[in-house]
């Protein structure tokens, strides 16, 4: 009768056997395997009889591998192997194979930044669908990834510390003219900010705090007279004539033809970052998508 490897083989015997090879004895592979010497003795002499071949050597010196013992580990070891490659590569197809990765963004990231990144992650992952939620600034971002309603958000800096972060580019705000605006040099100064009226977001935008503070870190008080939420609406005023604005670029775009654009007298920049909640567990397509979204921005330097 010949043997029967499917039903007679076992993974436990094959991991005595490799176990005994390794520490050279029975009690240390025992110790390792954490079980009992005789357990380790019975699947041994239970492979050695399916065999019908002796695989090890016996003596007060330890146990070593016969010539063919030698063969049958090595084989043991590749099978042992490839069940672990088996389990991992299920694992990665659970975790890739289907889903739903969810985004938060502020507007102009969802509009400017996504959809490229978007377009090569479900050309490599095309059965995981991907949602973006999109809010008029980071705050709601935040709050979203709070809750556990995003895996993933797309905000700007600083942040609090429960969030784990990576910067991704750096946002200049710049200041948008009428067509009919003529600088006295060609660099802006800070009374050119009063020639118009100036167009801001409505009390409260986080990226409006921070051209105040930074003005104001220079000696210029901003007051606005149109305060609109939309960041087309406001580039668009200030196209025909109404005002002029303080926006970063991204929120901007698209600039349209003949408005003017200057840095402010003192550059100033937002950093766009991506971030998750510190030591939240996200799942095998979160971090494919996490990683897709990193390796898209040149790393920002510090110097």
């Amino acid at each position: 009768m010949g043997f029967d490897y499917q039903s007679q083989l076992k993974l436990s015997q094959l991991q005595a056997l490799i176990a005994v090879a390794d520490y050279g004895s029975f009690s240390e592979a025992a110790l390792q395997l954490q079980l009992s010497q005789s357990a380790v003795s019975y699947a041994i002499a239970t492979l050695e009889e399916e065999l019908g071949i002796s695989l090890l050597s016996r003596g007060r010196y330890g146990a070593h591998l016969t010539p063919v013992g030698e063969q049958i580990v090595d084989r043991a070891r590749q099978i042992l192997y490839l069940m672990a490659d088996i389990v991992k590569q299920a694992n990665l197809a659970k975790g890739l194979q289907g889903g739903l990765v969810r985004i938060s963004a502020f507007r102009s990231a969802g509009t400017h930044i996504l959809p490229r990144i978007i377009a090569q992650f479900c050309h490599r992952y095309p059965a995981i669908a991907v949602s973006i939620a999109e809010y008029d600034d980071r705050f709601d971002v935040e709050e979203d990834l709070r809750k556990g309603r995003a895996d993933i958000g797309i905000t700007y800096l600083p942040t609090s510390n429960e969030f784990e972060t990576w910067e991704l580019m750096r946002d200049e705000f710049v200041v948008l003219f009428p067509p009919s605006f003529e600088p006295k040099t060609t660099q802006l100064s800070w009374e050119d900010l009063r020639t118009y009226p100036l167009i801001m977001a409505p009390d409260g935008d986080g990226c409006d705090a921070m051209v105040y503070a930074h003005c104001a870190k220079y000696g210029t008080t901003l007051q606005a007279t149109y305060k609109i939420r939309s960041d087309a609406t406001i580039v668009n005023m200030v196209a025909q004539g109404l005002g002029t604005a303080i926006s970063p670029r991204l929120a901007a775009e698209p600039i349209p033809e003949g408005v003017r654009v200057f840095s402010l007298p003192v550059p100033f920049f937002r950093t766009i970052s991506a971030a998750i909640v510190a030591d939240a567990l996200i799942t095998p397509a979160g971090f494919a998508l996490l990683d897709l979204i990193k390796s898209s921005f040149v790393p920002i330097s510090n110097s």
